[in-house]
Parts: C-alpha cells; structure tokens; sequence
C-alpha cells in the first residue's frame, strides 16, 4: 500500500532543535511513523521532555544537549547516537535561525556568528554523520530553511542571505553525494511557534499576516513535518537536490511589521 512507503520502521533519525517548534513537530512525526530518535538541542530539559513523549510512543528516544555551533559538540551527538542507537539514516538540520538585522547594524563578527549557526552546522553535522550513513548504503538529509532565502523584506539582510546559501548547499551536496545519500531542504514560511507567539499574540498583527497569505492562515509546525516526513521516508526515495517551499502560498513576505521603521 502507498502509506507504507511513509513508514520509517526502525530508522534512525537525529534531529536537532528538537525541543521545541518545527523541530519537536518532525521529532514526533517521525516517531509516530515508526523511527527512533535522537533529540537534539541547547536546553537539554526541552529536549528530555520531546523524547520522554517520544518513549511514550514505544519508540526509542535519547535527549543529547548540543550547540550545533561546536563542533565538539557535533561530535558527541554523532557519538551519542551509534552508542546508544547503533545507527544514523537520517538527520535533520532544523537549529537555526536569525533576529532581524539591517545592514548598518550588522558586524562583521555577527554576519559570521549566523552563517555558523545556520550553514557550518549542518555541514559539519553532514560529514560527521556521513561514514555511518554509508555504512548501512546511505541515508537522508534535510535542512530547515526559510521562504526569505527567495523572498525579500527589512531588515532580513543576515538571516536570508545565511538560508540561501544553505538551499545551494543542499543542491550541492546532493549531487555530490548521490545516489547513497539523498538531500534536500524546506523552505519554511511563516510558522507558529515561540518566536513568532509575540507577535501573533497581537490579533492586528496575526489577521494582517494571515491577509497576505494566500491560504489564510499561519503554518503549524505539523505541517512541516508531514512534507519533512514525506522527504525522509522511502515515499520521497526518488527526490533529491530540491528546496520545497512550505510557506501557504505566498509570493512575497507576509511579514506584518516595518522593523527599519522601528530601528531594527
């Protein structure tokens, strides 16, 4: 049957930022679907409570605190995962992201702190990850991206520049690594989850968001994962090297607010 090929029976997924958001969303779907995971992110208590719910499921879960911006840390994720699952298939680079930051206020050091944070992390987390993959013939790999590495405001110079470097990487590195290993990214339009609750909280804000999107309404952190899910399981086995773009439609920002008027 087609939704068996949705299945991802005793796989082995490693998702970072998954204590919260886009990240707890595919953790649990891919549980749901079948797979142990490693949950992994910076407040380890967020990531304890995703894989405790994942347990709850019958799969096999391990919570690893890690910044993905030390590669030590990478390491010992990696580690953590084949000492404790005895294998790696999948991984899911979903840690990132960026404040709004216009151009005159934007360092040196602070356009590099974001291009680690959102590209050499994954990187780095890809080849760590990769003799294992290969070890079993192959695997997946799948960012987490942003619809501003395609579309345009203010001020979103740091954070869409960083995610469209990381959507070539992804094509990149799929053409490199095929046909083992399979790549691709989701460009992620406007979700709701804690960094956006702020501003959703304000009903204006959120009823002018939701008016610039075409299907009107802001995305759910289900709705990744159920595209996440559909890359990563053996339904997505013959898409490699592409950007899906999960985002309600829209062909321009839906952002709600002038944050250059603001100062930002």
């Amino acid at each position: 049957m087609i939704l068996d090929r949705f299945r991802l029976a005793d796989r082995v997924a490693v998702v970072t930022g998954a204590g919260r958001g886009i990240g707890h969303g595919i953790a649990r779907a891919f549980a749901e679907a079948g797979a142990d995971v490693v949950c992994a992110a910076r407040t380890l208590s967020d990531v304890e409570r995703t894989a405790e719910e994942l347990r709850s499921l019958g799969r096999r879960a391990l919570a690893v605190r890690c910044d993905v911006t030390e590669e030590a840390d990478l390491q010992a994720l990696v580690a953590a995962t084949i000492q404790g699952l005895g294998r790696i298939d999948i991984v899911v680079n979903n840690a990132g992201g960026w404040p709004p930051s216009s151009v005159k206020n934007t360092t040196q050091m602070s356009f590099e702190e974001a291009f680690k944070f959102n590209d050499v992390s994954g990187f780095t987390l890809v080849r760590l990850a990769l003799p294992h993959m290969l070890e079993r013939g192959g695997g997946v790999v799948l960012s987490i991206s942003s619809a501003l590495s395609h579309l345009v405001d203010k001020p979103f110079v740091v954070y869409g520049t960083c995610k469209a470097a990381l959507n070539h990487m992804t094509r990149l590195m799929a053409y490199e690594l095929a046909p083992k290993v399979r790549v691709n990214a989701l460009a992620v339009g406007a979700v709701e989850t804690a960094p956006l609750a702020a501003f959703l909280a304000s009903p204006d804000l959120k009823q002018k968001m939701e008016s610039l999107t075409p299907l009107g309404r802001i995305g759910t952190p289900e709705d990744v994962a159920a595209a996440a899910l559909y890359l990563c399981s053996p339904a997505g086995e013959w898409v490699t090297g592409k950007v899906f773009e999960v985002d309600g439609g829209t062909i321009a920002s839906n952002w709600p607010l002038d944050m250059a008027a603001l100062g930002i």
